[in-house]
């Protein structure tokens, strides 16, 4: 049962990352009117944020 938890809570903090990232991406995006580039920019991040977070214990 612990690991099923674990899991699903990995998988939040990754999305969460992601979100994190997203908004971010948008908010740079729209300042430097390159919003394609940040988008995915802020994907990678997020990603990279949600994977350390989801690492932490």
């Amino acid at each position: 049962m612990s690991e099923e938890s674990e899991t699903a809570s990995s998988g939040k903090d990754v999305g969460v990352g992601m979100a994190i990232g997203i908004v971010i991406g948008v908010a740079i995006g729209s300042v430097t009117d390159n919003i394609g580039l940040w988008i995915a920019l802020g994907v990678a991040f997020g990603a990279a944020i949600g994977t350390g977070l989801s690492n932490r214990v």
